[in-house]
């Protein structure tokens, strides 16, 4: 069940207590204002489709504990504690007034709130944000001069830049070793196996778990892993782990049964076996679809090929720049190409535009034929060179090479602002769809920053423009904004 909040209230509203005075220039107010609140609500109301049963947290409660999380890398626990301690974060998420009495929720209500915010929420309320910074945009266009203007729009054919590129956001799990993984899918094992054992059927089934855990410390502690000693571990182990699963076996087939939650984890050491079993029996150390992770078997390896990083363990996503602001358009935690996903992006960019990009600045890999002529047929240019060798006599225009590797760096920039500051260099989340949130929530935050440095930016101009005023106060000049640059090179 959903109840409607009051929506905004302005912070002359927000009830403080004696001695309290809070700013209307702070960050968190500033940016409560740039979130249309009133229409996510809506989309977000309808996802509670039952009306009886306890009142859901407000729409601004949940997405804000969110953003606030995602913008500095709060615990779940520490976030609630954050909320009750600050007024500014608690006016950002819809309180009527200060209050420190409690907290706002209970931390495990995170994990719900981003289940409930998926990818697909997100990308809208990530559209909607845009849309009214767009039309915020469009009015201050509007109140300027027309000779500060810029070039009028195009009316007719194609229009705009899209930066397109693809990047892995690493999961929190250890990095992946045979002899590792096995020795905690049997540590696993053994702990549903004491679940499944009742003192009243007898004696518990052999495990053999100390002379495991030895054997794993042996080589786990020793300062080189020859071949032939990991090869000899990894057996071990796997004998080891075929002797739990049989045991598990024979006890569910007298009857006895487990939870979900421990039949997926079952299910997950059984496959787990099966690939290293296989990849030791083939001597190979590649698999299809393999488990690099017991807690989140979803998690595969993704090649990337960097420096120091030639493969990262997480999720793989595609982004687009337009206009400065970015759009997460796929994910995937299986490998992928993404040359494969350039056409769809393209066919976005015409549903929302109602017109194709003049060009797309992407990396040689989006550069295949599928891709070039599409681009052909609908009248954009891809960046880069020519498939195959160069024709004989042919000149390529390197200003313009060199000016589309130099804007593309912008999306190099997403990717970077986004590690380091929104949460996206490390995802900690367990679950798939919550892994998935927190993808989607660094992508609405850097939308957000970028917002707010603007209201610093028009900050910063009436500044400078105040001072240009104070130094040419004595002669009468008239001084326009397009006049900024230059002059403030002069003003001393």
């Amino acid at each position: 069940m959903y109840r409607y909040s009051n929506g905004q209230i302005s912070l002359s509203d927000f009830k403080q207590p004696v001695g309290m005075n809070l700013k209307e220039n702070n960050r968190w107010v500033k940016k409560a204002q740039t979130i249309p609140w009133l229409e996510i609500e809506k989309r977000y109301a309808a996802l509670f489709t039952n009306r009886k049963g306890n009142v859901a947290k407000p729409l601004r409660l949940a997405l804000g504990a969110c953003i606030i999380q995602s913008e500095y890398g709060y615990s779940d626990e520490e976030i609630t504690l954050q909320i009750q301690e600050n007024p500014y974060l608690q006016y950002f998420c819809g309180y009527p007034g200060y209050d420190d009495e409690k907290p706002p929720f209970d931390p495990s209500l995170m994990v719900y709130f981003r289940k409930r915010l998926t990818p697909e929420v997100l990308g809208e309320i990530n559209e909607m944000i845009l849309q009214d910074a767009k039309v915020r945009q469009a009015k201050e266009a509007e109140s300027k001069d027309d000779n500060d203007s810029e070039d009028p729009p195009v009316t007719g054919g194609n229009s705009g830049t899209m930066i397109v590129d693809a990047t892995c956001a690493p999961s929190n799990i250890r990095y992946p070793q045979d002899v590792s993984l096995l020795n905690e899918a049997r540590e696993n094992a053994e702990k549903l196996l004491d679940a499944l054992h009742d003192p009243a059927d007898g004696k518990k089934p052999r495990t053999y778990r100390k002379c495991a855990r030895k054997d794993y410390l042996k080589y786990a502690r020793s300062r080189k892993h020859t071949a032939k000693a990991t090869r000899k571990a990894i057996g071990k182990q796997l004998g080891y782990l075929q002797r739990d699963l049989k045991a598990i076996d024979s006890k569910l087939s007298l009857g006895k049964s487990l939870a979900p939650r421990q039949n997926e984890r079952l299910s997950t050491i059984r496959t787990i076996y099966e690939q290293q079993k296989y990849m030791y029996d083939h001597h190979t150390h590649s698999v299809s679809d393999r488990i690099v992770s017991v807690s989140q078997p979803f998690v595969r390896p993704i090649v990337r090929g960097k420096a120091g990083k030639p493969v990262e363990f997480g999720i793989k996503l595609d982004i687009s720049v337009v206009d400065g602001w970015t759009r997460l358009e796929y994910h995937s935690f299986d490998a992928y190409n993404e040359a494969k996903n350039l056409q769809e992006m393209a066919e976005r960019f015409y549903q929302r535009e109602g017109h194709y990009p003049a060009r797309i600045l992407a990396d040689k890999i989006y550069r295949n034929r599928e891709n070039l002529s599409y681009c052909k047929t609908h009248g954009i240019r891809l960046s880069g060179p020519a498939l195959g060798r160069p024709r004989k006599g042919e000149t390529r225009d390197r200003t313009q090479d060199y000016r589309d590797e130099c804007e593309r760096v912008e999306v190099e920039r997403r990717f970077s602002l986004a590690k380091r500051k929104c949460g996206m260099g490390l995802v900690t989340a367990k679950l798939r769809e919550t892994a998935a949130h927190i993808i989607a929530m660094s992508v609405l935050v850097l939308n957000l920053r970028k917002i707010q440095c603007a209201f610093f930016a028009c900050s910063f101009v009436l500044v400078v423009c105040f001072l240009i005023w104070w130094k040419t106060r004595y002669y009468s000049v008239d001084i326009k904004l397009s006049w900024v640059p230059n002059i403030l090179l002069k003003v001393k």
